[in-house]
């Protein structure tokens, strides 16, 4: 008996603490579909970073996946206020420095 007590005040502390966290996150103007993305973006982030380091010269089917994966990371970025990410923002810069690139790059072999 004391044991289904503590399970259901844990089960309790769970739904009222994430309820708490949904609370402060629509508080600072963020919608929770909107953080989660931040949030998987962020972690798209280092991967894409630790590529683009690695690897200076891109064939065409990674220059694409490269622009693809970089949209995403900007469109959630976009959506958070700035002071949850100023952490990133030297890796960001690198990344949509070699965005710039690889769209400039790909705009010259067009002509």
């Amino acid at each position: 008996m004391i044991f289904v007590a503590i399970i259901i005040l844990l089960l309790m502390m769970i739904v009222l603490l994430t309820l708490l966290a949904v609370a402060q996150i629509k508080m600072a103007g963020i919608e929770v579909k909107d953080f989660w993305s931040f949030i998987k973006a962020n972690d798209t982030l280092n991967k894409l970073y630790a590529f683009s380091v690695k690897y200076e010269k891109l064939s065409p089917q990674q220059q694409i996946m490269f622009l693809h994966e970089a949209d995403t990371i900007f469109d959630a970025f976009a959506k958070v206020p700035d002071m949850l990410w100023e952490e990133e923002y030297p890796k960001y810069m690198k990344i949509l420095d070699k965005y710039k690139d690889i769209k400039i790059k790909r705009w010259e072999s067009q002509d």
